[in-house]
């Protein structure tokens, strides 16, 4: 014999949205900290490479370079001011200055 019943598809479809529910909000998570992870590298090899620069000037000119803006004219120095703050601190010119690069978002 045949009987047609009516199943109940209604809890498996709440469960499949509450799953995809769940999948998309650790996909924006995951997202969310890749992206501050990128940010905090780029921060280090942007200090990475003004600490270099100003090595190389050292290097060839015997003193360290008084600010950023020299090594920006005569080291090829390239800095993305619109999305990393730049703290420069040359103390004296025979010692190595104070990098600090910061994340403006």
């Amino acid at each position: 014999m045949y009987f047609d019943r009516k199943k109940r598809r209604w809890p498996y479809v709440v469960l499949v949205l509450l799953l995809l529910a769940v999948a998309v909000g650790l996909s924006l998570r995951a997202a969310r900290i890749s992206g501050q992870d990128m940010n905090e590298e780029g921060a280090a090899a942007l200090k990475a490479a003004v600490e270099r620069s100003a090595m190389q000037c050292y290097v060839v000119e015997g003193v360290y370079p008084p600010d950023l803006l020299y090594l920006e004219e005569n080291y090829g120095l390239t800095v993305n001011h619109e999305d990393f703050y730049i703290t420069y601190d040359a103390f004296a010119s025979n010692l190595p200055p104070d990098v600090r690069v910061t994340d403006r978002r």
